[in-house]
């Protein structure tokens, strides 16, 4: 399904009384300003006010946090299982990692489009609520992993540092 069409999907009664940001209509609305406002002439390539908000040091990035946080927290207000809930919250923990970047990082999340691939998430949901696939939970897996790699990772470097330190000190 594409985004153009999507629009045009109604909102289901039962999410009539969330607010209208929450609602189908308002989610697009958002995913475009955020994703894919702008256009360069010439190249199609388009990005949203995520990308150049993020620019702003500090204060750029909380406030593109905040931005990217509603539409995981619209899926959740209608109902989203957490394997969804984690792959949208990855979706946007994947350009915050690489964002540590200066400049790289913005780059990659114009690239990345957190919140269009959080938007689509959300619509697969709506059509075929609770089943994921096994590229969902293959997705989560490697997450996973990588994530307890990342958690490892520094305390394999302290505990190593720590014993070159002792080596070179004649503690051991």
């Amino acid at each position: 399904m594409t985004a153009a069409t999507a629009i045009t999907t109604p909102t289901p009664d039962r999410f009539r009384r969330l607010p209208w940001l929450f609602r189908n209509e308002g989610l697009h609305a958002l995913e475009i300003l955020l994703d894919e406002a702008f256009r360069i002439p010439g190249l199609g390539f388009r990005f949203g006010i995520d990308g150049i908000i993020g620019l702003i040091p500090g204060l750029g990035d909380l406030i593109a946090t905040l931005l990217t946080l509603i539409i995981p927290l619209a899926a959740w207000l209608r109902g989203a299982r957490w394997p969804l809930l984690i792959r949208m919250l990855s979706n946007l923990a994947i350009p915050l990692l690489i964002g540590a970047i200066p400049f790289f990082g913005d780059l990659f999340e114009i690239y990345w489009k957190p919140n269009r691939r959080n938007y689509q998430l959300l619509l697969r949901h709506l059509h075929t609520p609770h089943r994921h696939n096994g590229r969902d939970w293959l997705f989560l897996l490697v997450l996973l992993a990588a994530l307890a790699a990342l958690c490892l990772l520094p305390l394999l470097v302290t505990l190593w540092a720590f014993l070159w330190l002792a080596h070179s000190m004649h503690w051991l």
